[in-house]
């Protein structure tokens, strides 16, 4: 029998740009329980990408940048009869989200020599073009669902 759907945290949305979004990928960039800290990193890099991308509103560039690196489908690792299989499931829309904050963050965190804000700010606007490595790691993940379709009627 499954588990009864844990309750979610609800998350308040941020102060500046009045997103929920924003809020979580504040939280997600977070470290030690230092917001402020991370409310300034993001800030400062919504400013900048306003100015390297020339753009209005950088909350559009950071949409279409979270809406081009999340996932359609991901592999699932599934046991059938004493074989494991990379099973293609589609992604849920939290964990599409998560997964799409939790990729831009890693590879800001990867590059060296810069200061964070600078370092998410390029990745934004990359991510936005369909470029940087958030957007490859995605087309790795679709590559592998793609490459295991085979063993889609092991999804249940």
């Amino acid at each position: 029998m499954r588990k009864p759907v844990r309750k979610r945290n609800v998350v308040k949305p941020d102060l500046k740009y009045n997103s929920v979004k924003v809020a979580k990928f504040i939280n997600h960039l977070m470290h030690d329980g230092k917001k402020s800290v991370a409310q300034k990193v993001f800030y400062d890099a919504m400013d900048l990408v306003k100015e390297k991308a020339k753009v209005e509103d950088p909350m559009e560039t950071f949409e279409l940048a979270l809406k081009n690196v999340a996932p359609m489908m991901e592999v699932r690792s599934r046991r059938v009869g004493g074989a494991n299989y990379q099973v293609p499931v589609e992604v849920r829309m939290e964990r599409r989200q998560f997964l799409a904050m939790s990729w831009i963050l890693e590879s800001a965190r990867s590059k060296k020599g810069q200061p964070m804000r600078i370092k998410l700010a390029e990745e934004i606007i990359l991510a936005s073009k369909n470029e940087g490595e958030a957007y490859k790691k995605r087309e790795n993940v679709h590559k592998m669902a793609e490459a295991n379709k085979a063993f889609a009627h092991f999804a249940w």
